[in-house]
């Protein structure tokens, strides 16, 4: 089993009488029925659906303080702390930016618990492992207590690439993507039965429509990664751009209705000159340009 601290992640909390009601209005994911140690992947949206920020809830158990706490990308912590006080109003709830104190800790390749922190599996592939809420001074003796290896967090980023899991700021850009462009929609990101949230109809729509024309996918390549944000060619047409990349993996937003022409008529998907081939997840529901499984 491996661990590594994520630099890139930061924690908030919410805690209040009225926080779970709060929250479940405003959020993608079922808030109601969130248990304690049991997190939920999840989106704040504009009213247009584009996503603010994407990130994990998870409950603390009573015996921990109780709260709802945030594992979210660090960049994002002071946007997303001033929006939620921005929709608090009169609702009795603190919400607090504890990302000088907390950090987040993955581990994967295996299974096992920690009494250290607040610990979750991470609820968009079992795959992906556990995650845990911790001081950034108790990572080693957590990991230990995981009986995990403490590595850099480029191999967890290597993990998650390679199993095709897109992340905001890399493969997509907060403030211009849907969640279906993110695949929340097929990561237990978004509950369509949940009722209503910021963003709601137009993320139904586009799910009742099968509207969604651009998703980010996985691809690999052969060689030097090509660099993120680069254009994805196939002849004189764009198709995309390139997102994170590691170890001949990488993903890509990317227009399908376009892939799919590009392959029937032959042509081979370039990003910056690099020949790039399309694979599909297992955890993939959407058509897919070519439905090439990922058997590799």
């Amino acid at each position: 089993m491996k661990a590594a601290l994520l630099p890139d992640r930061g924690v908030i909390k919410v805690i209040g009488d009225d926080a779970r009601n709060f929250l479940h209005g405003l959020v993608s994911a079922d808030i109601l029925a969130l248990k304690p140690a049991v997190a939920r992947f999840c989106a704040l949206l504009t009213p247009q659906g584009k996503i603010i920020a994407d990130f994990f809830v998870v409950e603390a158990p009573p015996a921990q303080g109780g709260g709802f706490f945030f594992d979210v990308a660090r960049s994002l912590t002071a946007t997303l702390v001033g929006k939620l006080n921005l929709y608090k109003l009169r609702s009795r709830l603190i919400i607090e930016d504890l990302s000088e104190i907390l950090a987040v800790l993955a581990a994967w390749d295996g299974e096992a618990g920690t009494v250290y922190g607040l610990g979750y599996t991470d609820p968009r592939l079992p795959a992906l492992g556990l995650r845990v809420m911790v001081a950034p001074h108790l990572a080693a003796a957590a990991s230990a207590d995981l009986g995990a290896a403490l590595v850099d967090a480029g191999e967890y980023e290597a993990h998650r690439i390679a199993l095709g899991i897109p992340s905001g700021g890399v493969d997509f850009r907060y403030g211009d993507a849907f969640p279906h462009e993110a695949d929340m929609d097929q990561l237990q990101g978004v509950d369509f039965a949940k009722g209503c949230y910021v963003g709601q109809e137009v993320v139904s729509r586009m799910e009742h429509r099968g509207s969604a024309r651009s998703r980010t996918v996985p691809v690999r390549f052969e060689g030097a990664a090509p660099a993120a944000g680069i254009a994805i060619t196939a002849g004189e047409r764009q198709l995309g751009i390139m997102g994170s990349a590691a170890a001949g993996h990488g993903l890509a937003l990317l227009r399908l209705d376009r892939v799919a022409e590009a392959l029937a008529n032959g042509q081979e998907l370039l990003a910056g000159g690099v020949p790039i081939r399309l694979v599909k997840p297992d955890w993939a529901r959407f058509a897919f340009p070519g439905d090439t499984k990922a058997a590799e």
